[in-house]
């Protein structure tokens, strides 16, 4: 019950960065990963953009349930060079 609460939290604050992009870049400043290799106009607005749409991706996962076995697909071939999840 709580995952579903927390995700559903998570996605809401991933929402509010997407909508609110222009505030928290007025607020906070560019960021200059996205201004140097994301040649694009407004490149730092695009950052939160992205930010917030991988936020609100995590929060409906974690409101599905679906998380961990993300996290185990996407890891899933490090975790066999190292040996395997421990057992």
């Amino acid at each position: 019950m709580i995952s579903i609460i927390l995700g559903l939290l998570i996605a809401a604050a991933g929402l509010l960065m997407v909508v609110k992009s222009e505030s928290l870049y007025d607020n906070f400043g560019s960021i200059e990963f996205f201004e140097r290799y994301f040649h694009l106009q407004g490149g730092g607005r695009f950052g939160y953009k992205l930010i917030g749409i991988m936020i609100i991706f995590i929060g409906i996962l974690m409101f599905t349930h679906l998380l961990s076995g993300f996290l185990l697909w996407i890891l899933g071939p490090m975790i066999r060079v190292m040996g395997g999840p421990p057992e």
